[in-house]
């Protein structure tokens, strides 16, 4: 497990970050881990828009979904109707769960990269990766990647509240329904909506600059591309 871990996504990530950093106008490992983060969402985009697409069809569906619920008292027969709604409509309840998973490794591999610090072993190196004459680790001059920062975290924290509020359906409890499965779900939308920013704020302090910096682009790539695909599928379904 742990060299698969390292042969697929950490190794070609520290590779990634050292060459951009050595093709980029002055070094800085900033702008790399700009241009990392955005080369990482482009690849995980087809992903993402199926998740998009998932829910924004799951939105369309609360409907039908409730309509079942009221028809069919068995559990079992409710889930089977549940699951041949989602067939009948392409739908992979479960698409969004597969995202976060992958991003998980990517996120790890990322802090580890930072936390061992750009050290250029040729051992990791690619035959085709040159070490660079010279690394900035001064983004703009202001924020030292491998340190600590308050304003990246915020930022980090911030984007994320947005970010989760785009992608989150939006629930509404029914007053009438005070059943466990109602108050469990009102629970985690508020947890998802309000401490998951803080929890990410907290943790982007504790670690690099460096990863702080790639959680607040890729929130800020993930709003942008979610707020695109939503006004492209509201016109075609």
């Amino acid at each position: 497990m742990s060299f698969l871990w390292t042969t697929l996504f950490y190794n070609p990530l520290y590779n990634a970050l050292v060459f951009l950093t050595s093709i980029i106008p002055w070094h800085d490992v900033g702008f790399a881990v700009i241009i990392l983060t955005v080369v990482v969402k482009i690849i995980l985009f087809p992903l993402s828009k199926k998740s998009i697409t998932g829910q924004i069809k799951l939105k369309k569906l609360e409907p039908e979904l409730k309509k079942i619920k009221e028809t069919f008292k068995d559990k079992g027969e409710q889930a089977k109707r549940t699951m041949a709604l989602y067939k009948e409509n392409k739908i992979n309840p479960f698409s969004g769960f597969f995202l976060i998973l992958v991003q998980i490794p990517i996120i790890f591999a990322l802090y580890f990269v930072f936390f061992k610090g750009l050290s250029f072993d040729e051992n990791i190196l690619y035959s085709f990766v040159k070490v660079p004459s010279d690394i900035n680790f001064n983004f703009l001059g202001l924020i030292d990647m491998n340190s600590k920062s308050l304003v990246l975290a915020v930022l980090a924290g911030v984007s994320q509240f947005f970010q989760t509020k785009i992608s989150m359906q939006a629930f509404k409890p029914d007053n009438q329904d005070k059943s466990f499965k109602n108050e469990l779900m009102k629970s985690m939308n508020l947890q998802m909506r309000y401490v998951l920013p803080v929890f990410i704020g907290f943790v982007a302090y504790q670690i690099s600059a460096a990863v702080a910096l790639y959680w607040v682009v890729s929130n800020l790539f993930t709003i942008g591309q979610e707020l695109f695909v939503i006004k492209k599928l509201k016109k075609e379904l």
